[in-house]
């Protein structure tokens, strides 16, 4: 198995990790456990999941744990449009943040097929 740190997919996912981090810094003080930690926790979970599920010794674990994270980055996107929707950031300051995002779907969409393909027990 290869070693996460190594994967691209991986390594997009923490980028994006930092920049939500550093978006979320505008939310409203009184969303930090409501929209602010959700959000956290979500895009922390993608990388997360790469990890965990690339440490596994199964492709059907494998799988599961990269479907979790592709799950994690929809929920993800989600919750950036909330933000927007309700004003606490603007479309325009999302920017950077949706082609990280969108980086990383592709790059683990790409990772899943992979994965799927290969003769793994």
């Amino acid at each position: 198995m290869t070693k996460y740190q190594s994967l691209d997919v991986w390594k997009v996912s923490m980028e994006l990790v930092k920049e939500v981090y550093t978006l979320t810094k505008e939310y409203p003080k009184e969303e930090i456990y409501s929209l602010t930690s959700q959000t956290r926790r979500s895009v922390v979970s993608v990388p997360s999941n790469i990890a965990e599920g690339v440490g596994r010794q199964y492709k059907k674990d494998t799988l599961q744990f990269l479907h979790i994270a592709r799950g994690s980055l929809y929920e993800l996107e989600t919750q950036l449009n909330i933000a927007v929707m309700i004003g606490f950031i603007t479309n325009e300051s999302m920017l950077k943040t949706t082609a990280l995002l969108e980086k990383a779907l592709q790059l683990l969409n790409g990772y899943i097929n992979y994965i799927d393909k290969a003769n793994l027990k």
